[in-house]
């Protein structure tokens, strides 16, 4: 069970091989994992019972931090919270 306080976090540093780390928030992170989920071979058989894209990476979003999108390469998203500085 994901801790509480990832609902109050509305971004996510996003990690992939090859790739500069980079920051998105929760709409944009969940298209991200909706085409890395698309562009993949096969469904993650965790992932088979939802019905669609948009269900399993919404399910990912809530549940997971890191998906195998080929043998031996991860992806990940990790949410942090952004601070303001007082005026």
């Amino acid at each position: 069970m994901a801790d509480p306080m990832i609902w109050a976090m509305d971004h996510y540093v996003i990690l992939e091989p090859g790739k500069v780390e980079w920051m998105a928030d929760q709409r944009e992170t969940a298209a991200w994992l909706g085409r890395t989920l698309a562009a993949m071979d096969h469904v993650p058989a965790d992932l088979r019972h939802l019905p669609d894209i948009p269900a399993r990476a919404a399910h990912l979003l809530d549940t997971a931090c890191e998906l195998e999108v080929a043998p031996g390469q991860r992806v990940q998203w990790y949410a942090v919270r952004l601070e303001q500085d007082s005026p």
